[in-house]
């Protein structure tokens, strides 16, 4: 017998929250570096004033009830309370999406896209196709988390998520888009089941050097190379401990909220196409609401595991398979990384979409919602 959903709706008690803002009034900042703002790690001038926001101006019912405006389920799945949202598209035939977060992220990155997914006569594209949209919270996140329940890796969270979708939901086609460790997904369930996945869209592309890159690198290989060579030397140090000793930093940030904002302002600061403020490129009380969410959930330490099985584990795509579903990528300047489309043809051999932004960072769903819709309808209209 297939496992039964039961509808959720979210609800943050009244004592949580009060507990969250005695804890936030009794913060301990750190000294400031000398240097420049940003230049080792989260600001603390920065944090001062995100911390007083989040105390004092924050609403956090706002952002709990914006999520509640969409149908939510949970249902026992693998051992877990899966989570996620299940919105209905308008329109003749909408085409199940399934849609995917990931670190430091969650559902809530998908308020300002649902909408344009869902129902896009009401938004400017009569003729679009609409979708079905399916986002699961990732198994091991936020709302998809229990105290000490099993952890997951990117194959066990892919094989779980398509569990939902065949055996839960009974969709045996669909369309899957992803990015950051939902590309990592995505990509696998694209692997395990070409037959399913109608086409697979990132914006994010995770390929390993050894598969992706020519004994003899192109120019634009060796742009790549480059540009990776730089990450890895100044902005892995979250992967390491992350992917060494979870345990350790997941004692810190489930006891201190401000430093839970510190650990995931820091990466919206670094990873979204901003002017200085992360503000710049995302709102303030959705990249709050965010951290409110881990918070809550406690999840943080389990949202680590990905990090943990990656660096103990086989790549998630065995060397030298192929990914065959129809593919397309939107790549956006302040992406992490960015690897040329002849690296990626390497893995994924169905490319009919390639799109290069002008603006843009990792959080494509709350950077820039109307294109990465526009960019969906395009694909599924290639179909």
């Amino acid at each position: 017998m297939s496992p039964e959903p039961t509808p959720f709706t979210l609800a943050i008690s009244q004592a949580e929250l009060e507990d969250l803002r005695d804890r936030l009034a009794r913060t301990r900042f750190p000294d400031r570096t000398p240097g420049d703002a940003w230049a080792y790690g989260t600001d603390p001038d920065y944090l001062r004033e995100l911390v007083t926001y989040w105390r004092d101006g924050f609403d956090w019912r706002r952002e709990e009830a914006a999520l509640n405006a969409f149908p939510q389920f949970r249902v026992e799945l693998d051992g877990i309370p899966l989570h996620y949202l299940h919105v209905p598209g308008k329109g003749p035939e909408p085409i199940p999406l399934l849609l995917l977060h990931g670190w430091p992220g969650s559902v809530l990155e998908f308020l300002d896209i649902l909408p344009l997914l869902t129902d896009p006569a009401a938004h400017g594209a009569p003729d679009a196709p609409s979708f079905t949209v399916i986002a699961p919270s990732l198994p091991g996140f936020t709302l998809s988390f229990a105290p000490d329940q099993k952890r997951f890796s990117c194959e066990e969270m892919a094989a779980t998520l398509a569990r939902l979708m065949a055996d839960v939901l009974g969709l045996d086609r669909y369309m899957v888009q992803g990015g950051d460790w939902g590309a990592f997904v995505g990509s696998c369930i694209a692997y395990s089941h070409p037959d399913r996945v109608r086409a697979l869209h990132l914006n994010f592309l995770p390929l390993r050097r050894d598969a992706a890159v020519a004994d003899a690198p192109s120019p634009e290989e060796e742009i790549y190379l480059a540009e990776l060579a730089e990450f890895l030397k100044e902005e892995t140090g979250y992967q390491v401990i992350q992917g060494t000793r979870p345990q350790t930093l997941a004692s810190a940030l489930v006891d201190s909220p401000a430093g839970l904002a510190a650990w995931i302002a820091e990466k919206f600061h670094v990873w979204t196409d901003n002017d200085g403020r992360i503000e710049d490129a995302v709102d303030r009380d959705r990249m709050l609401a965010d951290i409110s969410l881990y918070w809550f959930t406690g999840a943080i330490g389990s949202s680590f595991w990905p990090y943990y099985a990656r660096s103990h584990g086989p790549w998630p795509i065995p060397l030298g398979e192929k990914i065959t579903v129809p593919m397309g990528y939107l790549q956006s300047p302040r992406e992490i990384l960015r690897p040329p489309r002849s690296a990626a043809a390497r893995v994924y051999t169905d490319i009919r979409r390639w799109e290069t932004l002008e603006k843009g960072g990792h959080f494509a769903a709350l950077e820039n919602p109307d294109t990465l819709a526009a960019e969906l309808r395009v694909l599924a209209s290639s179909l």
